[in-house]
């Protein structure tokens, strides 16, 4: 899978948010819910075939009004991108980043174990 760029990935936020829309859609998504610059028309647009050609969108034909929708879930995409980050930045080790950002976070014991838990429910149930 491709790697979006920032303005590829606002407009995906957008997207994921909305289900679907139009390039009107979006740019008011960026502006309202992302307290973004209004982007041009033109902008959207040039983005998101960018996005139809990376194979991040399909999108249904209503004359000249495009309805554009995700191909990739948020999810699979936010599994990739972390993937990379383990594999370009913690020589592909999960321990490593856990414990990066366990010293990051400046975590205590408890709040490391409450994560755990959310992590693992039947972490509760162990001694």
């Amino acid at each position: 899978m491709k790697k979006l760029t920032r303005a590829e990935e606002e407009i995906m936020q957008a997207i994921w948010a909305m289900g679907e829309g139009t390039v009107g859609d979006i740019r008011t998504y960026l502006e309202e819910q992302l307290q973004l610059a209004k982007p041009a028309q033109s902008t959207v647009s040039t983005i998101a075939r960018i996005l139809l050609d990376k194979g991040f969108l399909e999108h249904r034909a209503y004359g000249r009004t495009f309805v554009y929708s995700p191909r990739v879930s948020k999810e699979e995409y936010s599994r990739q991108s972390i993937q990379q980050i383990v594999s370009d930045y913690f020589g592909g080790s999960t321990n490593r980043l856990v414990s990066f950002l366990v010293k990051q976070e400046d975590l205590s014991l408890e709040e490391l174990n409450r994560l755990m838990e959310k992590l693992d429910p039947d972490q509760k149930d162990k001694p």
